[in-house]
């Protein structure tokens, strides 16, 4: 397999906190490799909240992931508090990549990037990305 070579930018665009719950925890002891798209999640809808947003609604479309890489970095366990670093960046006409540095102080559990497109749900299709949205990110002011 190829190891991916890209890394987490800079400017962080917004941070949040998440707890390692029980439920996130695997055979091994340890947080599974499925729950860290679902913590990715969690904090992407706090940031779009943060702004006024959902992911049903970004000036007006919704967001739908269209891929996702992660890196494994090191283990997280039930009742950790986790720092999520998120940056919005790569636009392209019909989306952008979100990237999520999860960390535990300055110790990475895994990087995350998510491919997402902008989407008019009403119409079924994939639409522009607003310009409002890509500005705050362009003058990091998100």
């Amino acid at each position: 397999m190829t190891r991916t070579t890209w890394s987490f930018p800079n400017p962080v665009h917004f941070t949040t906190q998440l707890e390692v719950r029980i439920g996130d925890i695997n055979y091994g002891g340890h947080l599974g490799n499925d729950k860290v798209l679902s913590l990715a999640q969690e904090a992407r809808v706090q940031m779009l909240r943060s702004m006024g947003y959902s992911e049903l609604d970004v000036e007006g479309p919704g967001i739908i992931m269209t891929e996702a890489e992660i890196k494994y970095v090191k283990e997280a366990f039930a009742g950790d508090i986790l720092t999520v670093d998120l940056h919005v960046g790569n636009f392209s006409a019909v989306g952008c990549s979100i990237y999520y540095n999860i960390r535990i102080i300055d110790k990475v559990i895994a990087v995350v990037r998510t491919g997402i497109v902008f989407y008019d749900y009403n119409s079924r299709k994939v639409v522009r990305v607003p310009s409002v949205f890509q500005q705050r990110f362009n003058d990091n002011l998100a």
